[in-house]
């Protein structure tokens, strides 16, 4: 694949929106300001990519010219050697990095996110872990600067949560975090068990990214909203007063619920949020089907239904099964240092894309 002609039409793709950024009419148009600005840092890193690998094929051919010319034990030829084989493993993670960049952005990646995490099999200790989860990609958002909003919680018995919904704001937080839509599984000793056997319990968590009302149309006639007073610990207004809410969506069937808010509107806007995202996934996931049911093999980061990765704590490892990478860090990695299993899953899903789209 010849990468000239498309780092030249990239650079000057590149040019074209450095000037117009320069134009401080474009910022009349806020939405627009942003899009361009979304652009201007992905071409910027593809652009510089693109250079380097042009730079590097350049002197990997003049070593290669030295190596044929040079005497095999001349110091010259034994430098060109070197070079060579170092300047190899370079240019292929370039021109791995400039053929991802090749691939259209995903328009939900720069999305908000809202996250669903649901216990499973095994009872409280699922419970436990969902909360374990929960706590996990609050590790991880607080890292990457992102916020936290609680949208709706089901406490359970023993400190867990039968379901917890909430949404994180901030930088490509959809890109990051879309891969963990699945079956989450641990495997480790509940504190309630008296001869210390393991025990294997599931969660399940979905990554919705934030729809937007051009994405989704959502018909007032369609819903049946009700409220009723919220259950469960949350202070003095939030179980006193009707504040939560449930929309039913006749359409899809959908139910959504929120109450984490003491106002009814609060939680009427919030469960609307988490509805309209419910029903985008729906729409992605349709789309993403049809697309694979014309290929031998499913593009995708694993179904809801499918076990993605598993926690084992006795043995101090965490297997996550699309890519078959397992590594003995388990305590740090669930303190939320999950960027060594996310950064695999982003290389693994892109380098699909590129394949099927090289077919």
């Amino acid at each position: 694949m010849d990468l000239k002609p498309h780092i030249e039409k990239f650079t000057r793709r590149f040019a074209e929106i450095e000037a117009a950024l320069s134009d401080a009419a474009v910022f009349d148009n806020p939405q627009k300001a942003q899009e361009m600005a979304r652009e201007y840092a992905r071409l910027r890193e593809l652009v510089g990519h693109g250079h380097a690998y042009l730079k590097v094929a350049k002197d990997l051919e003049e070593n290669r010219q030295l190596v044929v010319t040079e005497s095999t034990d001349s110091e010259l030829y034994q430098m060109a050697q070197e070079e060579i084989a170092r300047l190899t493993v370079e240019e292929k993670k370039l021109i791995q990095q400039v053929q991802h960049g090749l691939l259209p952005p995903d328009p939900t990646d720069s999305r908000n996110t809202i996250i669903e995490i649901r216990a499973g099999a095994g009872g409280s200790e699922s419970a436990l872990f969902a909360a374990d989860l929960y706590r996990m990609y609050s590790k991880y958002a607080e890292k990457h600067g992102w916020k936290i909003e609680n949208m709706d919680t089901s406490p359970s018995d023993l400190g867990g949560f039968r379901e917890i919904i909430f949404q994180v704001t901030g930088s490509d937080v959809f890109k990051k975090l879309k891969y963990e839509s699945g079956v989450h599984r641990v495997q480790r000793v509940p504190a309630t068990e008296a001869q210390g056997r393991v025990h294997t319990s599931t969660a399940t968590v979905a990554v919705l990214p934030e729809a937007q009302e051009v994405d989704i149309e959502i018909k007032t006639e369609d819903l049946d909203i009700t409220c009723c007073r919220a259950s469960g610990p949350g202070g003095q207004g939030v179980n006193t007063t009707d504040s939560a809410v449930q929309i039913i969506h006749r359409p899809s069937g959908l139910i959504v619920r929120c109450a984490d808010q003491r106002s009814q509107q609060k939680n009427k806007l919030r469960a609307l949020t988490v509805l309209r995202s419910r029903l985008l996934e729906k729409k992605i996931a349709d789309e993403n089907a049809k697309y694979a049911a014309q290929r031998k093999e499913q593009v995708g980061t694993g179904e809801r239904n499918e076990r993605i990765r598993t926690y084992n704590f006795p043995q101090n490892r965490v297997t996550d099964h699309r890519i078959e990478v397992t590594l003995y860090n388990l305590p740090t990695f669930i303190e939320g240092d999950i960027e060594c299993l996310l950064e695999p899953l982003m290389n693994n899903d892109l380098d699909t894309r590129l394949a099927a789209l090289q077919l």
